[in-house]
């Protein structure tokens, strides 16, 4: 059911990220091309890592998980996180995103990761019932920034 992607999962991973956007209600957010993909996931120094979930009937791909490694400074171990985990919605309910999920706890506790960390919408409430029933729990004392466009451009140019 789960499986390492392939540089031949580019195309199906591209268009499982424009699906993701447009459920998040952000298509035009989603500018990543294939070329960027495959460069990131399998060129030289790979910057992320992906999984598959593929139905067992049809061996089609219904959803996927793009991580990379983060470190912890307090724990001194590197972790996992979780940039996007997408199953489509006819999939849904088959086990798919606990699959993938468990296969990259599994990843944790082979490596010797002690974190397994992403973010979810503050408005998806079917995807943080699904998260809270595995027994993950939201990290609600932090806030997540981010410096994008214009903003980050200045303060890298020194304006």
């Amino acid at each position: 059911m789960i499986r390492t992607a392939t540089p031949a999962d580019v195309p199906v991973i591209h268009a499982l990220i424009r699906e993701l956007a447009e459920y998040e209600k952000a298509p035009e957010e989603a500018r990543a091309s294939e070329e960027q993909l495959r460069e990131a996931l399998f060129g030289e120094r790979p910057a992320a890592f992906a999984h598959m979930a593929v139905d067992e009937g049809s061996g089609e791909p219904v959803g996927f998980a793009l991580w990379f490694l983060n470190f912890s400074t307090w724990r001194g171990v590197h972790g996992i996180y979780l940039e996007d985990l997408y199953v489509r919605p006819a999939a849904r309910g088959g086990g798919h995103g606990r699959a993938l999920l468990a296969e990259l706890a599994r990843i944790c506790g082979e490596r010797g990761y002690e974190r397994l960390e992403w973010s979810v919408l503050n408005w998806n409430r079917p995807a943080i019932g699904f998260y809270e029933a595995l027994g993950a729990r939201p990290q609600d004392e932090w806030t997540v920034y981010r410096l994008t466009g214009e903003a980050l451009a200045a303060l890298g140019s020194g304006r």
